[in-house]
């Protein structure tokens, strides 16, 4: 997309906000947000270090109400200022992958309906974020968001249980519109129920995921997951995470499978701590791993993103996670330091892929403005696991 074409659309967005904010509705919203980031990636492998500035800028509308009707359009420009790195479309292989590429697009537009009792129905292009978003999200992390074309209902009616429904058309992922894989073709249904039970928040889950230019990462997956907290005394708490999948073949999928995924957590809270220890496991059949193509990854198995397509002989991820928040320093609202560390084998625990070590520190400097300090080392054990260190400086305003 041409440069002028961009600076249409973005003013495009820009011109319809203001409308919308001197309408003076309570029900309407002006979306602005800026996320400026610099990226270094030191990679085994690569002579050079690859070293990215790019900003992210969304503008968009939360329309007022109209009766049940309410309408959202955001655009999503991403400009990269410093472009030493593999963005996966720009051609720069000499140089480690960072995913954030340049790009403008249609971020969100969607209609929201609820004239139903305790019934909302979303339809056109939206953001979706599934329970902690392990199977379906929108990869946040990325400057280049992902959205999707669907249509979502989400009931209440039937109180204590929450039930969704969402079909996914087309998918928008975070490498961008010049990307091959930029977008896939989607015949994909999600199903989830949810419901507070006297043992912690029980969810069930199947994702039907078909995708015409992308087959091989078509599946099915059903899982439940069960979670909650308890008093330990002394202003403690316990924290639990249990869950289970199966993931078999799926439409255009031409490869057969059956493949499980299993999860389990145990953790402590108190004041401004907590901390975790997790195992988590995705199978393989030494053919292919137990996948996850519409997760935010990014959040799970390592901030060095080693693991985002599960090796052939799965994954079994050993976890030991805290974090610890102050309230009211000088200076900020809030600090939070969070560090964790990983240690990957296969899935049967016998073939060590590695380990890493994960830190990061972030400000709410006031209502509007944050900025994020972070970093991961990852030390492979194995010639296709290879080392890394990465490193983020992000800034974020938010109107």
């Amino acid at each position: 997309m041409s440069f002028s074409s961009r600076t249409a659309l973005l003013a495009l967005v820009a011109a319809l906000a203001p409308g919308a904010a001197v309408a003076g509705a309570p029900e309407g919203s002006f979306i602005f947000e800026n996320r400026l980031r610099y990226e270094t990636v030191d990679q085994d492998g690569f002579a050079q270090e690859a070293e990215a500035l790019t900003l992210r800028t969304r503008l968009g509308v939360e329309f007022p109400k109209v009766g049940d009707f309410q309408f959202l359009v955001e655009g999503e420009n991403v400009t990269a200022f410093v472009e030493d790195y593999n963005s996966t479309v720009n051609g720069a292989v000499a140089y480690p992958v960072i995913a954030d590429p340049a790009n403008l697009e249609i971020n969100r537009a969607q209609v929201t309906w609820t004239g139903l009792p305790d019934t909302e129905v979303v339809l056109g292009r939206q953001r979706i974020v599934l329970g902690n978003a392990r199977f379906v999200g929108n990869v946040g992390f990325r400057q280049n968001e992902q959205t999707f074309d669907a249509v979502r209902v989400t009931t209440k009616a039937f109180k204590p249980v929450t039930l969704g429904y969402a079909y996914i058309d087309r998918v928008h992922r975070v490498f961008g519109r010049e990307s091959a894989q930029g977008e896939w073709n989607s015949d994909s249904h999600l199903f989830f129920a949810d419901t507070a039970t006297p043992v912690g928040q029980l969810t069930g889950y199947g994702y039907l995921l078909d995708f015409s230019n992308a087959p091989t990462q078509s599946s099915a997956t059903w899982g439940v997951r069960l979670s909650g907290a308890r008093p330990a005394g002394g202003n403690w708490q316990a924290t639990y995470a249990f869950e289970y999948a199966r993931q078999t073949d799926y439409g255009s999928q031409p490869v057969n499978f059956d493949l499980d995924y299993l999860l389990a957590e145990a953790g402590a809270k108190r004041g401004p701590f907590s901390g975790a220890l997790t195992y988590e496991r995705l199978d393989g059949d030494g053919v292919r791993g137990f996948q996850t193509p519409l997760a935010t990854l990014h959040i799970y198995q390592g901030w060095a993103d080693v693991f985002l397509n599960t090796p052939a002989g799965g994954i079994r991820d050993l976890q030991a996670q805290a974090s610890w928040t102050i309230a009211n320093p000088a200076l900020v609202q809030s600090l939070k330091f969070t560090a964790a560390w990983h240690d990957f084998a296969d899935a049967g625990g016998s073939l060590s892929y590695g380990d890493e070590l994960d830190l990061a520190a972030s400000a709410t400097i006031n209502p509007h403005w944050s900025a994020e300090l972070k970093a991961a080392s990852f030390d492979g054990d194995l010639p296709g696991f290879r080392d890394r260190t990465k490193l983020w400086m992000t800034l974020e305003y938010r109107f």
